[in-house]
């Protein structure tokens, strides 16, 4: 799924809880970091070959990779670029079940508490083990474990897209009409 997709679905999950949890809960969810967590594991993997692309359309020495696609990023072979073997590391670090978990833990020990925000990364794991092929990027959510991975749909057909969207439009709608409610309930 589209990183956009996946900060607006983990703030839509964190206001939803929140609506939830409120107002037993003295402590929300902080939407902003919901989003940030949702958005981390595509940050993580990406943004360093991103940084290389634009830096290598800046500066001649640096080699060049096109688009950031299929056929351009995938497979990675031993005639890569080093880049092209780190981004696919750092996407496996990203998308693993296993690493969310220790991080999760770790946090949770640090912390005294669970931080309940970080569950974005894990609605974005799980958001895109269906929404990934084996064309582009399929979700190595078993890593280091296991090189499993779910052949799906890929994120950028565009009905996907379109009922991504739509799903999107709709949980907001039906999130603020829900808090709309509480409101005047609160009032009365």
């Amino acid at each position: 799924m589209d990183i956009l997709a996946h900060g607006l679905w983990a703030g839509s999950a964190g206001k939803a809880v929140n609506l939830i949890r409120q107002p037993a809960e003295k402590e929300p969810l902080k939407l902003k970091w919901m989003v940030v967590w949702g958005i981390f594991p595509d940050f993580f993997a990406f943004a360093i070959s991103f940084s290389w692309m634009i830096g290598s359309q800046i500066f001649p020495f640096i080699p060049k990779i096109e688009h950031l696609g299929p056929g351009n990023m995938e497979p990675v072979t031993q005639n890569s670029l080093f880049i092209m073997h780190l981004t696919h590391t750092l996407y496996n670090i990203s998308h693993s079940l296993f690493i969310f978990f220790l991080i999760f833990g770790l946090a949770w020990l640090i912390f005294k508490k669970p931080v309940w925000v970080m569950t974005g990364w894990l609605l974005h794991i799980l958001m895109d083990i269906p929404s990934h092929s084996y064309d582009f990027y399929p979700t190595p959510f078993l890593w280091p474990i296991s090189d499993f991975k779910i052949n799906g749909f890929h994120w950028g057909t565009p009905w996907f897209m379109i009922t991504n969207y739509s799903l999107i439009i709709i949980a907001y709608l039906l999130l603020y009409i829900i808090n709309k409610r509480n409101k005047k309930r609160a009032s009365l």
